[in-house]
């Protein structure tokens, strides 16, 4: 690692906005550090407003054929007012995420007697921490959240003996959200609630003080804290959601967390946290050891104003990485639209998995930032939606396979959301997460998850066969769907958003389709159904060159009514999927660059996740200077105080985005090959990342000098066939020992013979390729 990862204030948070997270996967905790009173804003992931619903339109299969024909008239506004009636789910909104609650506690060190303030989060720990004097007493306070042991943690201590007091209380929405709420003699707190419907979830929490000297007592709805020595803060939170008794589940996980003690029950947390977030590191200068001495938010305010910080660049990659681990875990839900961090009763979107774009950004980094364990909840909640998808595709269209839209929350619901067009009306969802199991099987060649996998992403193939329909000209295309969440303009005037055929419906299905014939191909099963997938896979709409340069974001090169809009649907064939690129692609790659430069210009990447999604096209265009200078404007314009992403409001998906970006401009691999620092900006002179995974079973460690590779070590899980390329270089292959590997040349392009656990050192000979021609 380079320099201190931290991120690190000289005054507690004003707001949410600055607080700084901790997170265990299903627990999450937002650290103010304020000393007078402090907050610590408190989530776990399965707290969720009510209990499963079904919500399927009944009315959607009778209205599907007169909506499918009034598009193909063109009587665009009609069939809009017939699909915001017949299509959206009843009730037309799922269930949205809830917060724990809030824990106060009152030390009364009023702020203007505080001195040498110093609040921070250490990612390479996963700890944070603050730290200060107040009339000659230094206070230091520890928090952590910890996945082996399942609690938030906070150590509180002071350099005097019983200097340790405070009192501290558990609220949720002013009390109003809670059921019951009561204090037990030896320093325990139990608030249980609920979440509203007759199958609401049930949630039980358990607070729990130990104090080293001084005592603990209880009063009313307050423990008090009073000349100790120490105190350690347990909290534990579970729900019905899974486990049938939430408050026995949360007593006992406090009982063996008070067993194990704090110092081991820190120590396991930060072998546990490390053994992910170790696995990368990445270095783009020397360490500056004054960017070190100020703190983060002046750090940011210096980049606002136009400096370079390379040192924060990256911290926000790990900060990326850090996100994942600590919201997204083995056993826990997904990361959703804010993690696991929410602090409102109604959360901005609800909160929930959005996606036609956000959730399935939240896992760009899973595989290729090396952490692919965080990727599993993701395939969870896949595996959950299934049968919900089952039945909103016989009943609603009339299809099989499985369908779902742009939203759905933890039941897996699959009906559409809400009643706004140009977003509910859209088949896709399933069929892009699907695509998330493909990409984890390429980079893990895990068979046996390749055969669970291939049966959920043919289910969501299958729903296509029967939902296409076939234009006069012989194409198979989506009616009615929309291009997620734009407009566009009739020669007529009118718009609307409702559509035949938008280009990212035929971009996802080209990939699904790829993928679930050569997942059978792997297999040797499906024979029949496999060419079946490969004829309808034929007869696609093709991306298509619009008036402007542009690759058309609809069948037809209509006027978009917003030009800068912040979906940029029609470019995923160049990312997050794989068909374009400039070398198999030149005239698709070229009018993406026109996409993005009119995007842009007419004020595009305006909220977080979208400017990160530029980012990592920009990667896949092999243009780094564009990639660099939006990582500048992500962290100039869409980042807030503490680092996360701001939308605005809060989104989490910008910062897993950008980290994927970072990624992307250093290595890629979805055309079957090892590409070596692609999209390399001059302002990264020289560094060396480690860690990062390729496609085929690779983990690959890359140093670079004067923007040119100095040595690639590629280590190779299984005996294969390796393909390295460093753009415009000849390279030569040797084994770590030093031995010459045989290979076979192509340009700039290397293939040679792995064996399984062996590393591989790949260097640029003296002269480039362009000499040679």
């Amino acid at each position: 690692m380079n320099g201190t990862l931290k991120l690190w204030y000289e005054k507690a948070a004003d707001s949410w906005n600055e607080a700084l997270p901790i997170g265990s996967g299903k627990l999450g905790a937002m650290i103010f550090g304020r000393t007078h009173v402090e907050r610590i804003q408190l989530n776990e992931d399965s707290i969720w407003s009510g209990g499963p619903m079904i919500r399927n339109n009944s009315d959607a299969l009778h209205h599907l054929p007169k909506i499918r024909q009034l598009l193909h008239e063109g009587r665009l506004s009609e069939a809009e007012k017939l699909a915001a009636m017949s299509l959206p789910g009843t009730p037309e909104s799922q269930r949205h995420y809830e917060p724990l609650g809030d824990l106060t506690m009152e030390f009364g060190h009023d702020e203007s007697e505080v001195v040498n303030y110093r609040r921070e989060l250490d990612l390479e720990h996963s700890i944070s921490t603050v730290h200060y004097e107040w009339r000659g007493i230094r206070y230091e306070r520890e928090h952590l959240a910890s996945f082996p042991d399942e609690v938030i943690a906070v150590r509180i201590k002071a350099d005097q003996t019983r200097a340790v007091s405070f009192r501290l209380r558990f609220t949720r929405g002013r009390q109003r959200f809670i059921d019951s709420l009561h204090t037990e003699a030896e320093g325990r707190l139990i608030m249980k609630a609920g979440t509203g419907g007759k199958d609401g979830i049930q949630i039980g929490s358990v607070v729990d003080i130990q104090v080293s000297g001084g005592e603990v007592t209880n009063c009313g709805e307050f423990l008090l804290v009073n000349q100790a020595d120490e105190a350690i803060i347990l909290v534990s939170a579970g729900t019905t959601y899974r486990y049938e008794n939430p408050e026995l589940y949360s007593r006992e996980t406090v009982r063996r967390a008070k067993q194990k003690g704090y110092e081991r029950l820190r120590l396991t947390h930060i072998a546990d946290y490390q053994r992910l977030f170790k696995r990368v590191s990445l270095s783009l200068a020397k360490t500056d050891e004054d960017d070190e001495k100020r703190p983060t938010d002046v750090r940011m305010a210096a980049l606002q104003e136009g400096l370079e910080d390379l040192g924060l660049v990256e911290l926000y990659f790990q900060y990326g990485r850090y996100l994942l681990i600590s919201s997204s875990r083995p056993g826990s839900l997904p990361a959703n639209l804010q993690g696991v961090w929410n602090e409102h009763f109604t959360p901005p979107w609800d909160s929930k998995y959005t996606i036609n774009i956000n959730t399935q950004m939240n896992y760009w980094p899973a595989e290729m930032c090396n952490l692919a364990e965080c990727h599993e909840p993701l395939f969870d909640l896949i595996e959950k939606m299934r049968p919900n998808g089952r039945v909103t595709a016989r009943q609603m269209y009339g299809c099989g396979g499985f369908v779902a839209h742009h939203n759905t929350d933890l039941w897996g619901d699959t009906a559409p959301q809400d009643i706004w067009i140009s977003s509910t009306v859209w088949p896709m969802g399933a069929a892009w997460l699907c695509l998330h199991l493909w990409e984890h099987y390429r980079y893990t060649l895990d068979r046996d998850f390749l055969i669970k996998s291939y049966e959920i992403m043919k289910e969501s193939a299958v729903f296509f066969l029967d939902y296409l329909i076939e234009t006069s000209d012989g194409k198979l295309v989506t009616s009615p769907s929309v291009s997620p969440e734009n407009k566009y303009r009739l020669p007529s005037g009118e718009t609307g958003a409702l559509c035949i055929a938008p280009s990212m419906d035929s971009q996802i299905l080209d990939h699904l389709f790829g993928a679930c014939i050569e997942a059978a191909e792997l297999l040797n099963i499906d024979h029949a159904l496999r060419e079946r997938f490969r004829k309808v896979r034929s007869c696609l709409p093709q991306p298509k060159v619009g008036r402007h340069g542009q690759l058309q974001e609809w069948m037809e090169d209509y006027e978009e009514v917003e030009p800068g809009h912040r979906h940029i649907s029609h470019l995923f064939a160049l990312h997050p999927g794989s068909r374009i690129t400039p070398r198999s692609t030149p005239e698709w790659s070229e009018a993406a660059r026109a996409t993005l430069h009119r995007r842009l210009a007419f004020g595009g990447g305006h909220t977080g996740w979208s400017r990160a999604w530029i980012i990592n096209m920009w990667a896949r265009l092999r243009d780094g200077e564009e990639a660099y200078r939006n990582i500048s404007d992500l962290l100039r314009d869409s980042t807030l105080p503490n680092l996360l992403d701001n939308h605005p409001p809060f989104q989490i998906d910008g910062n897993f985005g950008g980290t994927a970006g970072i990624a992307e401009m250093l290595l890629q691999s979805h055309e079957g090959i090892i590409d070596l620092l692609p999209a390399l900006p001059q302002a990264w002179t020289s560094g060396m990342v480690s860690g990062l995974r390729a496609r085929g079973g690779f983990v690959v460690t890359i140093h670079w000098e004067e923007n040119n590779l100095l040595q690639a070590a590629v280590h190779a899980k299984f005996s294969t066939v390796c393909q390295v390329r460093s753009e415009g270089h000849h390279l030569t292959v040797r084994t770590e020992t030093g031995t010459n590997i045989e290979t076979v040349r192509d340009g700039d392009l290397v293939r040679f013979d792995t064996i399984a656990n062996e590393t591989y050192l790949i260097e640029i000979e003296d002269h480039d390729v362009e000499k040679d021609l």
